[in-house]
């Protein structure tokens, strides 16, 4: 049995057969309870399968009959006695269902009138009236007959607060349905308010709610009233959620176009206005990009882009989001400089004198900045190189990217890479974004309005990377000459050539740097400062700059070169110049506020007016301690803020052989104690041993500081020797220090820091260094002024050092190695 157009609350049914008039037929009868029960039911009761309803009790319905069984059923059962039995099909979608296919419980119906309409089909009245439970299918043919049962509703007590509360909560609650549905005529509220039987009531709205066809077979199975009611109140309940939702929704969207229309209104006013004032500000906007358009220097892939999108802007309306985003763009593009150049200056003479005036030492970065400007010279146009300066901070790798661009003649821009984590930093969002822009590569190409900059990346060892992409990645293409000319931006969405870009990027450490990326970079060391060269910084460049910014004039205040050094070395502890240049700014404070205050000047200052301003020394001078202890060699230690004298003790005691280390020593250092115990061992013929001297004595080997770690393998000559020192009791050569990486097989290997580790030296008063042979590279490249006083000893194997640094005297009160060896073993003197 199909169910179509279904009429909800409160309507009536005009049933009009083809030659009478229309009748009135109400959804719920006028009948009271007892008439619409007191009903005869036949022993075997026809049985009509109704498809998308439930039948139930009191309620009418209409229903279009379309199968030939049920057009039969309904027409023998309105000749006789009107009855049937109404059961709901499990499935809609069967058309000719098994006795398995209806639902068990269902509903007397008594046939109220037959329709044939216009279309030829045939609709039935039916209302319920008692339910019934199918106790046996009798027959199938011509139509389901079926034995039932009658089921009676159980209803509440009388005066049940609980119960009239339910049935009054449930007329609420459809009249509120009706109230917020849009597809119920607000007259079905009239039906709801004027049914006073609670069971009516309950069965009326059951039937016409909007709830699954199972849901509404389920209500019908219940027979407590109270029961019932409260399932429905729940059914009612999550209507009512839904409907408040829909309706909210649908405001929302009103108010939205109601906004949109009226803007679009607004805007076409003020268009008429602004033509009849005698122009439209977009259009006017429109014309000077184009204006401008004309004169700029660039390609023409890029110049067919501008002209596409210059022509989609004018089809747009101001008033939607990507205008503006279109504006910004075409705004990019304009500003970009493309095949703007600034004219290199090729004198090669005052470029050094530039480059030397700003930065005192850094010979390799500017001998490298002229061959590049020579070769420029000569052949007219080469693509820049990538230059990257390492070394520790404040020994000026940033301010030289300035001095580079004033000798070039070039403009200057820099970009801090410090924590930088998104790749967009780098290639910028796609403009499809509302607030999309270019990376920061090319706004600060933009910023520099020339497309050879001098382009300083600064801190590109501490660039990040995490969920958002790897900004070291991006950069591959932004520092590879061979790419950089066809730099994709996302924003941009064309290339642009970056190939005549001077990059020069900076680093404290290599270790961070991605490897492919260090690859692509011309990598320039620029270690720390010797003591002399921070001198001539301070007098050069330091001190007149702060006489500058404190309002002084030169001859205010003339500081020594002891003054300068005793500053240096009491004060400060790095290898840059950074932390010297806050010392001299706190003399010359001092200088100004005697200067405000009308007092003397101290124009000289002596060493008693340098510690009355400064305070005690910040920092101790590292001295040598001598050679009156045996097993205490001095090695040499690279640290970020410059190189110092390590200080390697051992000492012997009774025990079996066991090592210990101390001092705060990392995996590597570690290493190089176990490979020097181990190579002293297999040879202690060079030393004169027995191999089982080693057995007899727990061997100590501590490095002071501890609190601050260490780590390296350039400690390992000094570790062997102070190791050699302590069970040969011979003392180590007088002001000698040493640094070099041991192998198991007497190699000595080369290690880096040297000129930090020799102004190390020179501070504590060292005289001779032994040095790995592969290190004597180093120490040419080291000017001979520096090196005044200092005596090398480059050597290849373990034996050489031993007979460099061990002398033949031993230490006053030697100790006896031999004691612990038994009697019984021979010892070869």
């Amino acid at each position: 049995m199909d169910i179509k157009n279904k009429r909800r609350f409160g309507e009536l049914f005009v049933a009009q057969s083809l030659d009478d008039e229309g009748d009135f037929i109400p959804l719920i009868s006028d009948e009271n309870e007892e008439d619409v029960k007191n009903v005869e039911v036949p022993d075997d009761l026809p049985i009509l399968p109704l498809k998308n309803t439930v039948l139930f009790p009191g309620v009418v319905i209409p229903i279009t009959v379309g199968r030939n069984k049920s057009l039969t059923l309904v027409k023998e059962s309105y000749a006789g006695d009107r009855l049937l039995g109404a059961l709901s099909q499990k499935d809609a979608e069967i058309d000719d269902p098994k006795k398995d296919d209806l639902a068990r419980v269902g509903a007397i119906a008594q046939i109220l009138k037959i329709l044939e309409m216009p279309d030829g089909s045939t609709s039935v009245i039916i209302q319920g009236k008692r339910r019934f439970e199918v106790e046996e299918i009798v027959a199938t043919n011509p139509f389901f007959r079926a034995k039932v049962k009658l089921l009676e509703d159980t209803k509440a007590v009388k005066g049940d607060k609980e119960f009239v509360a339910l049935v009054q909560a449930l007329k609420d609650m459809s009249l509120k349905i009706i109230r917020l549905s849009s597809n119920i005529p607000q007259e079905a509220s009239f039906a709801v308010k004027n049914i006073e039987s609670p069971e009516f009531l309950i069965n009326f709205i059951c039937a016409n709610s909007n709830v699954e066809v199972h849901e509404k077979q389920a209500l019908l199975e219940i027979s407590d009233l109270k029961l019932r009611s409260t399932k429905l109140l729940e059914q009612l309940t999550k209507e009512v959620q839904m409907l408040e939702l829909k309706n909210d929704i649908q405001s929302k969207v009103k108010h939205e176009l109601d906004k949109q229309q009226r803007e679009y209104m607004l805007h076409q006013q003020m268009k008429t206005i602004q033509d009849e004032l005698g122009g439209n500000p977009m259009d006017q906007e429109v014309e000077e990009l184009k204006k401008r358009a004309i004169d700029k220097k660039w390609n023409e892939q890029v110049s067919k882009i501008f002209n596409k999108e210059i022509d989609k802007l004018q089809r747009m309306n101001p008033a939607v989001a990507e205008y503006s985003v279109q504006m910004n763009y075409l705004q990019v593009l304009l500003d970009l400089p493309w095949e703007d150049y600034s004219t290199d200056n090729f004198d090669l003479a005052r470029a050094e004198k530039t480059l030397e005036k700003d930065h005192y030492g850094l010979e390799k970065v500017k001998e490298r900045i002229l061959e590049h400007l020579a070769v420029l010279k000569l052949k007219g146009d080469m693509k820049s190189p990538i230059l990257c300066l390492y070394g520790p901070p404040g020994v000026g790798k940033t301010s030289l990217g300035k001095s580079v661009a004033k000798a070039l003649g070039r403009s200057y821009v820099r970009m801090s890479l410090g924590g930088m984590h998104d790749e967009a930093e780098i290639r910028g969002h796609r403009k499809t974004y509302i607030g999309a822009m270019p990376g920061r590569i090319i706004q600060n190409i933009k910023k520099a309005k020339f497309s050879n900059p001098v382009y300083i990346l600064d801190e590109i060892d501490k660039v990040g990377n995490d969920f958002r992409g790897d900004p070291s990645s991006a950069l591959l293409e932004v520092l590879d000459p061979e790419q950089n000319s066809t730099f994709h931006d996302n924003f941009l969405e064309v290339d642009y050539d970056l190939s005549k870009v001077l990059f020069i990027a900076t680093a404290n450490t290599l270790g961070s740097i991605n490897p492919a990326l260090r690859d692509r970079m011309e990598m320039i060391e620029i270690s720390g400062y010797l003591v002399e060269e921070k001198i001539e910084i301070a007098k050069r460049h330091l001190i007149p700059k702060q006489l500058l910014l404190h309002g002084l004039k030169k001859r205010d205040l003339v500081l020594s070169k002891k003054i300068i050094e005793k500053i240096i070395e009491d004060y400060t502890r790095e290898s840059g110049v950074r932390e010297l240049d806050k010392r001299i700014a706190k003399m010359i404070r001092a200088i100004a506020k005697d200067v405000a205050y009308g007092k003397e000047i101290l124009t000289k200052p002596s060493m008693e007016d340098l510690v009355r301003i400064m305070g005690a020394p910040y920092y101790l001078k590292d001295v040598y301690a001598g050679n009156e202890f045996a097993g205490v060699a001095t090695g040499l230690a690279w640290t970020p803020v410059g190189g110092q004298i390590l200080f390697i003790e051992s000492s012997l005691s009774s025990g079996k052989g066991k090592l210990t280390l101390t001092g705060n020593l990392g995996e590597v250092m570690k290493e190089s104690a176990v490979i020097a115990m181990e190579y002293l061992k297999a040879h202690s013929d060079l030393l004169k041993l027995p191999a089982v001297v080693f057995d007899n004595w727990n061997f100590h080997i501590h490095i002071p500081e501890g609190a601050i770690p260490k780590d390296g393998p350039s400690a390992g000559i000094a570790m062997i020797t102070s190791i050699a020192s302590a069970f040969t009791q011979r003392k180590v050569k007088k002001q000698l220090a040493m640094t070099g990486e041991i192998t198991l097989r007497g190699k000595v290997l080369p290690v880096g820091g040297i000129k930090e580790k020799i102004l190390a030296a020179k501070r504590a008063n060292i005289k001779e260094i032994i040095l790995s042979k592969e290190n004597r590279k180093d120490i040419e490249e080291i000017k001979a002024v520096y090196l005044k006083g200092l005596k090398f000893h480059f050597v290849d194997e373990i034996q050489d050092v031993l007979q460099i640094a061990l002398l033949k005297q031993k230490v006053k009160n030697p100790k006896d190695v031999f004691a612990n060896i038994p009697d019984s073993t021979t010892v070869k003197e």
